[in-house]
């Protein structure tokens, strides 16, 4: 991509996400323009995503448009390329999410096909990790009557932290990695899913937590639909019989709508569940647990992965 001097651009982050482009592989000019797109009004791209914006119908044949091109064959890959992998979430575990954001070194972890199970978009590069804005959650802010709050999205490094704050003023601000854990603790008590979201817009990479909840957010809804644009955190609920009281707690909290609770004690689906963690937390009873389902992806840890990849940068 020849972007190296663009003199008409005046702004900063813009010429950083240039930048960057520049020097990520395979990262074409259509693809740097739909991050920019993206990046630049997230309002208005996902209200229309999702159907909430008055232009949504406007723009349904265009996306289907879009929707076609993101499913051509590739030569690079084995397989067709399906929506959901040019843009997906991994469900992590709170403990995990606060690794994402209280990191104070540059990271490079690459080709996670075992935990990101997509096509595209499944690499870890932090630059700046310590740079994190909050951002007004695009998927509430476009609904009619949003879950509360709404400044729930993490942007995390550079040069998107820098980015979403230059271009969004309003609805974003810059946090400590004290506020962004907080935020996460606020947002699981609620009962809401920690998803660490890449796209391959975004430069092939991880650049958001954003903790959903299945009214609002819309990948979410997309998932429900049958596009397969969640993956799970490589954990499955478990349910001691002997102690669960079936009140039915869990279920009430369950984001997948994977628990029941039919007859004498709570019963999860396998099969839904995303082992996100939020029933463990909310039984009164303590009688859910999560344990490895290893037929699913392996789990976003980042202590983890570092410990076994070559890939690191920084100290």
């Amino acid at each position: 991509m020849n972007l190296k001097s663009w003199p008409g651009i005046p702004s900063p982050s813009t010429r950083a996400f240039i930048n960057e482009g520049r020097r990520t592989s395979g990262y074409t000019f259509f693809d740097w323009i739909h991050g920019y797109i993206y990046s630049r009004w997230p309002y208005l791209y996902i209200g229309i995503a999702i159907g909430e914006h008055p232009l949504a119908r406007v723009f349904k044949p265009f996306a289907a448009l879009v929707d076609r091109l993101a499913t051509r064959p590739r030569p690079d890959a084995a397989n067709r390329i399906t929506f959901a992998d040019t843009y997906h979430g991994k469900v992590v575990l709170p403990e995990a999410a606060h690794q994402l954001v209280t990191l104070h070194h540059d990271v490079s972890l690459t080709n996670l096909e075992h935990v990101i199970p997509y096509a595209l978009a499944r690499d870890i590069v932090l630059k700046n990790p310590d740079h994190i804005v909050v951002l007004d959650c695009p998927c509430r802010a476009n609904r009619a009557h949003p879950c509360l709050p709404l400044d729930v999205c993490l942007i995390v490094g550079e040069p998107f932290a820098s980015f979403a704050s230059e271009h969004n003023p309003r609805r974003s601000r810059w946090i400590t990695a004290d506020e962004a854990v907080e935020i996460l603790r606020s947002e699981h008590e609620r009962g809401h899913v920690h998803h660490a979201f890449f796209k391959d817009a975004m430069l092939g990479r991880f650049y958001a937590i954003c903790n959903c909840c299945s009214c609002c957010c819309g990948a979410m809804q997309a998932h429900r639909n049958g596009v397969p644009m969640l993956a799970s955190s490589g954990y499955v609920a478990r349910v001691d019989a002997t102690l669960c009281a079936a009140c039915g707690t869990c279920a009430s909290y369950c984001q997948f709508r994977a628990i029941t609770v039919p007859d004498g004690h709570a019963v999860v689906d396998t099969t839904a569940c995303m082992g996100c963690g939020v029933c463990v937390s909310h039984c009164p009873q303590a009688a859910l647990s999560l344990v490895r389902d290893m037929s699913k992806s392996a789990p976003l840890e980042l202590d983890a992965l570092l410990a076994g990849h070559p890939l690191r940068s920084g100290s």
